[in-house]
């Protein structure tokens, strides 16, 4: 069984995020990233998918300037069996879809059967590309998978739904399966796999970025503005101007 899983360099949690003088992005510089922690969890899932098969291989890919080398690498040690860069500016690729188009024009000769990628990113949050990627390359698509099965050239996945639910849907492969965090436990690299991780493949790819359908328009801190205001008056309009306030300045009611 051949798959992908998609992974996604973001700002580590305890890094700062410096917006450069012109509002338009984060100081990339400055920043210091870590491989996407439901990205972690989809890696984790074809790995075990591939030992309780006994064979199939397993690729890493990520789309990115050169640092995201960092976390094919990282992937390699945990035990990747190679992995695919596709070199673009970072700035330029926000949005999803053409993130999906770039990533499905690189892999569709691969014939994967599965195509893993994390729920969403800590960064942008979207959580549109595995679905995207997936209708383009043709596959059925499942998101918010909490556990998968493999059985009969077919594969069974738990999704996590609403209000405590969870729906089992039975798919053809390929697929295209966003997964949710925790529902394993990701592995550590070990020495001998970062040793190993030197040795093993990575192509770079280098396309050309299409036209992008969302651009971002500025990035800022939230100000957060404190205001008293004092209520005078009898008790019903006391309580008529709390409930007034409460409906439509705060909307809580």
């Amino acid at each position: 069984m051949k798959i992908a899983v998609l992974i996604k360099q973001v700002p580590g949690s305890d890094s700062s995020l410096p917006i450069q003088n012109d509002a338009s992005w984060i100081n990339e510089e400055a920043i210091t990233y870590v491989m996407n922690e439901s990205d972690n969890y989809a890696l984790e899932e074809a790995l075990q998918i591939r030992e309780q098969n006994g064979n199939g291989e397993v690729v890493v890919i990520s789309l990115g300037p050169d640092r995201v080398q960092k976390v094919i690498r990282e992937g390699l040690a945990k035990g990747a069996d190679r992995g695919i860069q596709i070199n673009v500016d970072s700035v330029g690729a926000v949005d999803p879809l053409v993130n999906a188009s770039l990533i499905a024009d690189a892999i569709k000769e691969e014939k994967f059967d599965i195509v893993f990628s994390g729920l969403q990113s800590d960064d942008l949050g979207m959580g549109q590309t595995g679905i995207i990627l997936g209708e383009m390359l043709g596959m059925s698509t499942a998101s918010l998978v909490m556990e998968t099965e493999i059985s009969d050239g077919r594969i069974k996945v738990k999704r996590e739904l609403e209000a405590g639910y969870f729906q089992w849907v039975t798919m053809d492969l390929p697929s295209s399966i966003t997964i949710q965090s925790g529902l394993n436990t990701p592995r550590y690299p070990s020495l001998k796999g970062i040793m190993g991780a030197k040795k093993k493949e990575i192509n770079v790819l280098t396309p050309e970025v299409g036209q992008s359908k969302q651009s971002m328009e500025k990035v800022y801190i939230p100000q957060s503005d404190k205001q008293t205001v004092m209520i005078d008056g009898s008790a019903d309009q006391i309580v008529e101007k709390l409930v007034e306030t409460f409906r439509n300045d705060i909307k809580v009611i």
